[in-house]
């Protein structure tokens, strides 16, 4: 039988369990175990954002185009470390090859580079994936915030395939390079093709190497664009002309920082794992210097 309301019993809000709260004993963390684990807690919602970028050798100008990303970052405030596995990038040092934390140049305060020419494959699983490279490079740049991955078409489906089927980078849309001559062309939508094949990516954006006002570029864009839906059922999301002959720090244009602050909202996201902290901890100062004067080829 149910009471009635003159008769239910109410407690006085004084007497309510909220109110004796304050009596409890505060919740204690306890310290951190060691440096490693104190800065695990610093950087644990510390996540680097990896992007794929598509290599062209038919492109003179592709490192041209990669600098150009880095400025548009290094206005944000984010560290960019550019991993270079394309064809055209040097061979890795040879520690590297041991340490990738020792092939890492210090570029600027805000930009590394890392010669990689063939290193991925050396992490290849018995799946055929790469993915454990990612791994590896954010584990030896813990501090990064953006990871430029600068390589073939090939080399970017090992490394991202597995991620895409895993539902870890759903809306991953890699950047194609390309300029205004029909080989570098050809060879974009040969990539573009490779891609949705192999790793199931069917949105791609594209930078173009193209001086100010060419009309070029635009057909460029609208024949990828095309033939990526007539042919493949792949989408071009975006596209960008960059002149190849704009200083590393001239201010980028409105369309590359919009290219780039969507670029960076669809990344792969990638944290740091254990090893890589305890590098923070007992390196405080990247100890590995270039073994020639840095720069990013083009």
């Amino acid at each position: 039988m149910s009471l009635s309301p003159d008769r239910r019993h109410v407690l006085p809000a004084t007497d309510s369990w909220f109110n004796q709260l304050d009596e409890l004993p505060a919740r204690e963390i306890p310290a951190p175990a060691d440096q490693a684990q104190g800065l695990r807690r610093l950087f644990a919602a510390h996540t680097m954002r990896c992007i794929p970028i598509v290599s062209n050798p038919a492109i003179a100008f592709g490192g041209a185009l990669l600098e150009r990303l880095c400025t548009v970052y290094a206005e944000q405030g984010l560290r960019t470390l550019v991993v270079d596995a394309g064809e055209r990038a040097r061979a890795p040092r040879e520690l590297a090859r041991f340490d990738f934390a020792e092939g890492i140049e210090p570029l600027s305060e805000q930009v590394s580079y890392f010669a990689a020419r063939g290193l991925p494959l050396r992490h290849v699983d018995a799946s055929g994936s790469t993915a454990a490279f990612l791994d590896a490079v954010a584990d030896a740049a813990p501090d990064t915030d953006v990871m430029l991955v600068h390589a073939p078409a090939s080399d970017l489906a090992r490394l991202f395939a597995r991620r895409v089927q895993e539902q870890q980078a759903t809306a991953l849309r890699p950047i194609v390079l390309c300029d205004e001559h029909a080989d570098s062309v050809t060879h974009a939508y040969g990539a573009i093709k490779l891609l949705a094949m192999r790793a199931g990516l069917m949105a791609h954006d594209l930078l173009i190497s193209a001086l100010p006002g060419s009309r070029r570029a635009a057909l460029v864009a609208e024949r990828v664009a095309r033939c990526a839906d007539d042919f493949l059922g792949a989408v071009l999301h975006d596209w960008v002309a960059v002149d190849p002959a704009e200083a590393p720090t001239d201010r980028p244009s409105q369309a590359l920082q919009r290219l780039a602050r969507a670029q960076f909202a669809v990344a792969l996201p990638q944290r740091v794992g254990d090893s890589g902290f305890a590098a923070l901890a007992s390196e405080p100062l990247r100890s590995a210097l270039p073994a020639q004067p840095p720069h990013v080829p083009r």
